[in-house]
């Protein structure tokens, strides 16, 4: 059987091993969020050996090249060394600079010790007390001061259980950002977008709305918001007014049980939409079958899906 070693510790374990399961089993407590190699919370660096990795394209060359691998991802097919991520020493330390709640939704602004680049819909993996979860950015380059996160605390979870403590001052530590599906382009700007959004994955989309109207998009925006409740509406507000000053945006919000309704009306998107959704898995796979149905290639639609820890 392969040796599996970390730090002075060196054991066996089964020939194909999950690589996050073993280490897990032998109690180092690697984070992980979504398994499917999408989160990088479960990142580790190969210090000597080499396991099967179901997901290389899952990293860049040169995170590679420096020994990054995505725990959840890799088999040990043989002798293997390797070193968790450590957020005290891998990670970008931020200070918690503003505090606010929207209902369940904890609006959290973040400030770096250092400038990070970023572009509007990107993510990022928050590390507290040795808890680490993704998080799209709500804000928006060179608008916003530090980086803005909506974390849904309707349920209790080990990460939403610390932020809901967290206090102005606190420290975090930031993972690498990462760009998945949603974006904004400017080659958009003349035809008309659409942002469909369930709970809090209207926070990416909130970005990147802003982030349209800064480089004047001259296409009509439609905003659809499917929330729990009118309260879990949180940012209507702020859409409201935004729609009002601009114009050519209009918002819709809906509740689960409008949401045949709101699926109804995809049928009259136009031809040359772009659509960018983001929210829980099953919302998300609703919102492509019905933009489908209603003859949207599969070219212009940009999701992204929130998948649950564990």
């Amino acid at each position: 059987m392969p040796e599996l070693c970390v730090g002075l510790r060196r054991w066996s374990v089964p020939d194909a091993s999950n690589l996050l399961d073993a280490l897990n089993q032998a109690g180092l407590n690697v984070p992980y969020s979504c398994r499917a190699g999408r989160c990088h919370a479960c990142l580790v660096r190969c210090l000597n050996g080499e396991p099967q990795d179901a997901r290389p394209e899952a990293l860049s060359a040169q995170q590679r090249a420096e020994g990054w691998r995505l725990a959840c991802q890799c088999r040990v097919v043989g002798d293997l060394q390797v070193a968790p991520f450590d957020p005290h020493s891998d990670a970008v330390p931020a200070r918690v600079e503003q505090i606010d709640w929207l209902g369940d939704v904890l609006r959290l602004q973040l400030l770096p010790d250092r400038a990070l680049r970023y572009q509007a819909g990107q993510h990022v993996v928050l590390w507290r007390h040795g808890i680490a979860r993704p998080y799209s950015l709500a804000s928006v380059p060179g608008e916003d001061r530090g980086l803005a996160f909506h974390i849904d605390c309707r349920r209790p979870g080990a990460f939403c259980d610390l932020a809901r403590q967290l206090r102005v001052g606190d420290e975090l530590g930031l993972g690498e950002l990462r760009s998945g599906a949603l974006h904004y382009d400017r080659d958009w700007q003349d035809r008309p977008l659409w942002l469909l959004a369930a709970g809090t994955g209207l926070a990416p989309l909130w970005g990147i709305l802003r982030e349209a109207v800064r480089q004047e998009h001259a296409g009509p925006i439609r905003v659809l918001h499917l929330a729990h409740s009118t309260q879990g509406h949180y940012l209507a507000q702020a859409l409201d007014a935004l729609a009002a000053e601009v114009g050519g945006i209009s918002v819709q919000y809906g509740l689960p049980e409008q949401l045949p309704e709101a699926l109804a009306g995809l049928r009259g998107l136009p031809r040359q939409a772009l659509v960018l959704a983001c929210g829980a898995p099953d919302t998300v796979e609703q919102f492509a079958r019905a933009l489908f149905m209603a003859g949207l290639p599969r070219s212009q639609l940009f999701a992204d899906m929130f998948t649950p820890s564990g």
